[in-house]
């Protein structure tokens, strides 16, 4: 029987750029079983770009990461001991308790998933949380309609990579992608059917994007230099998903330079956080998960072996070492 685990704390509020001294692993006891209540052996863990913003003691959309405690994010994992009437052992459950090799959970914070439809670590990617973002971006916020442009930036990451094939399938008829090497510039043309990228090391990003606009729809994952590229080469009355802005979370960067435009092209720039939109959850699930069986929709995941490379693999987000999902394999 299990009880102990390893668990990943934050120690200190990173200043810029994270580090790995701001992390510690730690051995912790895992508590008896009260009624309702599972048991998880975690398998895969999410980091994900969100998790930066958590780390400061600031105010926002999700309470700041509590110092020298466990963190959390995604995870799936198989139940090991079950006093619940629900969720039985042996069942494979996606979570919040990630950053650790086991989870104690409440029967109601443990979600069973079917891994006869994909596999468990798909639930943290392609039909999880990167995929509901990059439908509601596409489908509530933006309101994308048949043969308009979309351009996504950061279109090789795990929500980018989804905007582009959810825009195909929901009609779109062109879309650009942006992402940070040559490689991912060729996944996305070649196996995501993305009309056309570019990498924005290349060339400043106003430049390269000047011959695919005007833009109807921008997804925006980065902020910076390619939202203000998005603006100049937006169509009028275009809209613009802001979801993150990747390119500010260590440092500010200034915002759009060119804003007035959005005055006079009639655009309409929002921002939206996915746990909003927990009503289009099921329609998400309904529709892109045949996609995802026939093969119609296509992902990649990198993934790290190891509890000890968590810290990496987070770290690995704002250097682009991942091509679509982020993942920790622990067991």
């Amino acid at each position: 029987m299990t009880t102990t685990t390893r668990q990943i704390q934050l120690t200190a509020r990173p200043q810029g750029t994270p580090t790995p001294q701001d992390f510690r692993t730690v051995e912790a006891t895992l508590p008896d079983l009260a009624p309702g209540q599972v048991l998880v052996r975690n398998t895969f863990l999410s980091v994900d770009p969100y998790m930066r913003g958590r780390m400061n003691d600031t105010k926002s959309y999700v309470p700041p990461y509590t110092l020298d405690a466990p963190m959390e994010g995604g995870a799936v994992g198989v139940v090991e001991q079950s006093t619940s009437q629900t969720v039985p052992v042996g069942a494979t459950v996606l979570h919040m308790a990630g950053w650790r090799e086991h989870a104690v959970l409440d029967e109601a914070a443990a979600r069973v998933v079917d891994v006869d439809v994909a596999p468990a670590s798909a639930y943290l990617g392609a039909l999880g949380m990167p995929g509901l973002t990059a439908w509601v971006g596409l489908t509530a916020i933006a309101g994308l309609r048949e043969g308009e442009t979309v351009f996504v930036s950061g279109a090789a990451g795990a929500v980018g990579s989804m905007v582009g094939q959810l825009a195909r399938r929901l009609g779109a008829g062109k879309v650009i992608g942006s992402a940070g090497s040559a490689e991912k510039v060729a996944w996305l043309v070649d196996d995501l059917g993305y009309d056309a990228a570019f990498d924005y090391h290349q060339g400043p990003v106003a430049g390269q994007l000047a011959e695919h606009g005007p833009v109807d729809v921008y997804f925006d994952n980065v902020g910076g230099d390619h939202l203000e590229a998005a603006i100049l080469h937006m169509a009028d009355f275009g809209r613009l998903a802001l979801c993150g802005a990747i390119a500010g979370y260590d440092t500010p960067v200034p915002g759009p330079r060119n804003l007035m435009m959005a005055i006079s092209k009639r655009l309409t720039l929002r921002g939206f956080i996915v746990s909003d939109h927990a009503d289009l959850a099921g329609e998400f699930y309904r529709t892109v998960g045949p996609w995802l069986a026939d093969g119609d929709i296509s992902y990649r995941e990198t993934v790290l072996d190891g509890l000890d490379r968590t810290v990496e693999g987070f770290l690995g987000l704002a250097t682009g070492a991942n091509t679509g999902k982020m993942l920790i394999r622990v067991g």
